[in-house]
């Protein structure tokens, strides 16, 4: 049986090596984020991108050096022209900020690539209601596939 697509999003994997929060819903996000990782990441062919190592690399060179171990042997998707044009397509039609360019990239390499899923902790500009119907549009219009956008909590399984 073929495993399905995730893409993971950087946040997935800050919360995943952080230090535990003091703050109770990051916490919560950090305890969703391990139990999905240790127990059903297995259930998926996991996909990154150059944008997730770049960003995995900011900061703290030992929080840095963390992340980037677990990002090892992710199989790593292109950004192609495709990509870049699809991303900046999301920023002109005001979908993701012109600030956002990298969360603009994470959603097209996504789309591009027919990805089952794109797992992120950010709500603000992926994994958000009223982005999703208007990047699930702009995928129709350019005859992508839309991948599903959620959290670690929303693929666990059905649990």
């Amino acid at each position: 049986m073929e495993k399905d697509s995730v893409y993971l999003e950087t946040s997935l994997v800050s919360y995943l090596t952080a230090r535990p929060s003091r703050d109770i819903v990051a916490a919560a996000h950090q305890t969703i984020t391990l139990d999905w990782w240790d127990n059903y990441r297995q259930h998926f062919e996991l996909f990154i991108s150059q944008v997730v190592v770049d960003e995995a690399k900011l900061g703290n060179s030992e929080a840095a050096a963390k992340r980037l171990n677990i990002l090892e042997g992710i199989t790593h998707l292109d950004i192609s022209e495709e990509v870049d044009n699809f991303s900046r397509t999301l920023i002109s039609d005001e979908i993701i900020p012109q600030q956002s360019l990298e969360d603009a990239l994470h959603v097209a390499v996504s789309c591009v690539n027919g990805m089952n899923y794109l797992l992120t902790w950010n709500c603000k500009h992926i994994a958000n209601a009223k982005k999703r119907a208007e990047i699930e549009r702009l995928c129709a219009e350019f005859g992508y596939f839309y991948p599903i956008i959620c959290t670690p909590e929303e693929l666990l399984l059905g649990e």
